[in-house]
């Protein structure tokens, strides 16, 4: 199904596609049309002629962008921020206390990306720009940010995927931007009719037991909708949630047996990809199909995260 971005996703909210990876649909960025422009996810460096392009399409000035928000800290998600803040001079970024110091000394973010994505850094990262201390905000569990006369974003302390993470409510659209905590949606199968959600597992700080109780609180809100940071929304939260709250077991379990076994995380992540490519199968999704590589990537992360967590335990 084609579809032209910015996407239209309800009255206030637009998302632009940041081609991640040089990959379509697969890292999104968030425009919050409200009195005070606020963006949710830069995505990473290269990512931003797209949402400099996006902005553009939608009417919107750098000028007029207010707050930058990142629900974590990750590349993928907030690598961008800095060389997006350059040229947004009334704008601030918003992130969790634990991540800002490394937003404003990025070296050791850095030194951690080079560790899982090795010789593709420089081009999928490159420039990851520092952000002045003095231009970044931060919000912790239940702090407040009003964006608009009659909306007051929330933030909720979400760990699981990272220590550093948050998810924010929007009580209008009575949504979450959930980040990476409760999973991955799969835009390309959507267009088929099928939800994928898969947890989001990558190193060094997944918690398996702060991921459930992350699913948990989001799943007690009974949200309207969740705006996931790869890709979309769902307007289908409890069956979104389910399938994560599903798959996570059946993730340790593969890395539980992988670990006993003495295997590393390259065994464990081909593994998982059968587990999840038999389940497609099973729903009609032939082998040639465009969403494989990236969830092989996805895996393979994942299963790097996994490793790490039962490393340490």
């Amino acid at each position: 199904m084609f579809k032209r971005y910015p996407l239209r996703l309800n009255d206030r909210i637009h998302l632009i596609d940041g081609y991640d990876l040089g990959i379509s649909e697969r890292t999104g960025t968030y425009v919050i049309k409200e009195e005070q422009v606020t963006i949710v996810e830069t995505g990473p460096s290269p990512s931003i002629e797209h949402v400099k392009r996006g902005l553009e399409k939608l009417g919107i000035a750098l000028e007029q962008i207010k707050y930058i928000i990142v629900t974590h800290i990750h590349l993928d998600h907030a690598g961008g921020a800095g060389l997006l803040l350059q040229d947004c001079p009334n704008a601030k970024v918003v992130v969790h206390p634990k991540g800002a110091r490394h937003l404003s000394d990025p070296r050791r973010l850095i030194a951690g990306a080079k560790a899982v994505y090795a010789h593709r850094f420089s081009s999928l990262f490159e420039p990851v720009v520092p952000v002045p201390e003095e231009r970044i905000l931060t919000m912790g569990e239940s702090d407040q940010l009003k964006i608009g006369p009659l909306c007051t974003l929330e933030f909720l302390d979400t760990p699981g995927h990272a220590n550093h993470h948050f998810s924010i409510y929007d009580p209008i659209s009575h949504g979450v931007f959930s980040g990476d905590t409760v999973g991955i949606r799969y835009e390309q199968l959507a267009d088929e009719g099928i939800d994928l959600f898969l947890p989001s597992t990558s190193p060094n700080q997944f918690d398996p037991k702060a991921m459930k109780q992350a699913i948990e609180r989001l799943r007690a809100m009974e949200l309207a909708a969740i705006y996931y940071g790869h890709f979309g929304m769902t307007t289908k939260p409890n069956g979104a949630l389910n399938q994560v709250s599903e798959w996570l077991p059946i993730f340790m379990e593969q890395a539980n047996t992988a670990a006993a076994e003495g295997k590393g995380p390259d065994v464990l992540a081909q593994r998982l990809y059968e587990l999840v490519a038999q389940k497609l199968r099973g729903q009609g999704i032939s082998d040639e199909h465009a969403v494989y590589p990236i969830i092989e990537l996805d895996l393979q992360v994942s299963a790097m995260g996994l490793m790490d967590y039962l490393g340490k335990q």
